[in-house]
This record gives C-alpha cells, sequence and structure tokens, in this order.
C-alpha cells in the first residue's frame, strides 16, 4: 500500500457473468475486513518496500525520512534486503490473531503473502527468500508457513479469506536487474524478452502455488497497479489457472481499470456514489500499514463510523493493522478491534 499511488481506479464498467456478480453480491455482504502488512520490514520504522526505489526516495532531491543508514541509499539497500536474517517472531499466534479479528467484527482477512520488495511469506518452492528459507531463523518453527498457518486458523473462524500479492518483485533479478541499477518501481528487463518471460513464468507459478496449497481463497488481491501494459503478465491466462484452482475466486487488479478489477480499493479515502464496481475502501489503524513503533491507533469509534459510512454507499472497509515483528498484535490495536466489535454489537 502506499497513500500517494493513485487511490483507485477508473470507475470502468466490465460485463461480469452471472456466477461472478453472485460472487460480489457476496463480498458486499461482508461489509468489514482487515488487512495485513507483516514481514521482516516490520522491524524497521521505515515505510514497507518503497525506500528501495531510487527516484521515490530522492524527492525533489531531498532523501525522505524514512530512509535510515545516514541518507546512504545503497547501505539501506543492502541492510533492508538482509533483514531476513533477524526476522524471528516467535510469538507469532495465529488462533489469537483469528480470534481477535472476529471479536471486531470482521467477515474477511486479507495478508499480505508478499509485497513488492519480494520477500515471500509462505513456503514457495520459487526463490529462497522467504519466511521458510535458510535466511530467516524462524524457518525451523512449526508453523514457519505463516500464511498457511493464518489462513487455516482464520477459517476456523469462519473468516473468508483474501491473499494479498504484489505482481511487482523489486528482489528478483527478472524484474529488477541489479546490474543495470534499476531507478524506478517498473520493470528494467522488458528489452529482454526472455529474462521477462521467466519472470511471467515465476509469478504465474507463484500464483498456482498460493492457489493450490492453502486451502479455499476468494479473493486474489493483485497490488502494483504499473504492471501493466508492456509490463505484461499474460493477466487472462493467469486469472483463468487462478480461477480453475479456485473456483468462485474474485480479483482485485487494483489500479487497473481492466476486466480483472472485480472490486475498487480506494486507499485512505471513503468514497460516495458508485464506482462503477463493488469496492472496498482501505484505511490503516494507525498512520502507517506496517507496525511503527509509538503510533497510536484511531479510536474504535472513528472506525465505527467508517465502517457505516462505507456501508451506506454500497462498500466495504478494510482496515489496516499492523502485526509486531515479535509475532503478536500490538495491544493498543487490540483494544480498538475489540472496542470496535463491542460498539458495532451493542452500541456501547
Amino acid at each position: 500500500m502506499r497513500d500517494d499511488v493513485l487511490a483507485h481506479s477508473s470507475a470502468t464498467r466490465h460485463e461480469k457473468p452471472a456466477w461472478l456478480q453472485e460472487r460480489l453480491r457476496w463480498f458486499q455482504s461482508l461489509r468489514f475486513g482487515i488487512i495485513l502488512h507483516w514481514a521482516p520490514y516490520s522491524q524497521w520504522d521505515c515505510c514497507e518496500s518503497w525506500p528501495l526505489v531510487p527516484e521515490d526516495t530522492w524527492a525533489r532531491g531531498e532523501c525522505k525520512p524514512w530512509v535510515e543508514r545516514g541518507k546512504d541509499l545503497e547501505r539501506f539497500q543492502r541492510d533492508y534486503w538482509n533483514l531476513p536474517a533477524t526476522f524471528n517472531p516467535t510469538r507469532f499466534d495465529p488462533d489469537a490473531w483469528a480470534l481477535t479479528f472476529a471479536e471486531a467484527g470482521a467477515k474477511y482477512v486479507c495478508f499480505t503473502t508478499k509485497h513488492h520488495d519480494g520477500f515471500c511469506m509462505w513456503d514457495t518452492q520459487t526463490t529462497d527468500y522467504k519466511i521458510t528459507g535458510p535466511i530467516c531463523p524462524f524457518h525451523t518453527h512449526p508453523q514457519a508457513d505463516v500464511t498457511k498457518a493464518l489462513f487455516d486458523a482464520c477459517r476456523k473462524q469462519g473468516l473468508a479469506i483474501s491473499a494479498y500479492f504484489s505482481k511487482a518483485d523489486w528482489h528478483c533479478p527478472d524484474y529488477w536487474n541489479p546490474e543495470t541499477g534499476p531507478t524506478h518501481r517498473g520493470a528494467n528487463t522488458l528489452d529482454d524478452p526472455e529474462r521477462w518471460e521467466r519472470f511471467v513464468r515465476y509469478t504465474h507459478e507463484q500464483i498456482r502455488e498460493l492457489m493450490t496449497g492453502y486451502g479455499p481463497i476468494d479473493v486474489l488481491w493483485l497490488d502494483a497497479g504499473w504492471v501493466k501494459g508492456k509490463e505484461d503478465l499474460r493477466m487472462a491466462e493467469m486469472v483463468a489457472m487462478a480461477r480453475a484452482l479456485q473456483p468462485g475466486l474474485i480479483v482485485a487488479n487494483r489500479t487497473v481499470g481492466d476486466e480483472f478489477e472485480d472490486i475498487v480499493t480506494p486507499e485512505r479515502e471513503l468514497p460516495e456514489g458508485d464506482l462503477g464496481s463493488p469496492w472496498e475502501a482501505c484505511l490503516p489503524l494507525c498512520p502507517d500499514w506496517k507496525y511503527v513503533s509509538g503510533q497510536t491507533p484511531r479510536s474504535a469509534e472513528e472506525v465505527v463510523a467508517e465502517i457505516e459510512f462505507a456501508n451506506r454507499n454500497g462498500g466495504n472497509l478494510l482496515l489496516g493493522i499492523a502485526p509486531m515483528p515479535t509475532g503478536e498484535l500490538p495491544p493498543a490495536q487490540v483494544d480498538v478491534l475489540r472496542a470496535i466489535g463491542r460498539l458495532r454489537r451493542t452500541g456501547v
């Protein structure tokens, strides 16, 4: 997520088959969900993924404040890529997380299986840059495949599953070739058809893994909306494959406005009126999407008002919760979630 990216796509209408229209009505009935940004970047107070991009970091000739390491971007990038070596969330308790979300009255959970930095929070066979890889001390833990553990725990609480997946991957050399010095968020490998084809196959295989080994998936939530046009992932082929494995799958190809953007995902805003598609407004509970020490969450009253506003206008609210690097949910955020549930049940 990022607040200075286009908030949502244009409200482009695409005719949906009857089965998908029914699924979208079901999605709208959920009303309230939770989105989780959690990965090795949780250990630092900087923004997730984005400081790795030179043109986004050096804005107007000045280094943005989230860049640590003495404003040395090369050093920052090197240390950021090595964050998995110290990521050991031994207090991760997926059942406690899922119970808290259910107590808040949420009906679905969206988890970041992979953000733009390319670190995989599931046991992928496509790369060792993953939570179950030898680089990460947590890889020997019984619940090291945190995506599987969390999805299973959420289903036990009756929560629907939305899998966040970044189409961009800044760690993969077939998307960002480090030898040619990537400077912007887009791929720098498009002039090499063989390399780009490897990236397309890599992406399809990661989606295949998530659609086969992780139980029923309700929504495939694709981020990195700039991956389109020349950055052709063969979306029709990829979505057809995903839906063959997960019948009834809803796709959020966010900010693209194509036939695969089944739901629209305005970020950090509550829209009014018809957006041309079912929608969910994405707002974090704290100022940042990921955990940043010392941040104060917004009040339960404010969030409940946002849920009610979104629902009155035909949308859902997707609330950003930021787990700690220890694997725990921040106590202050847990308190707000429980208060949201009480307010929505009793009005008190």
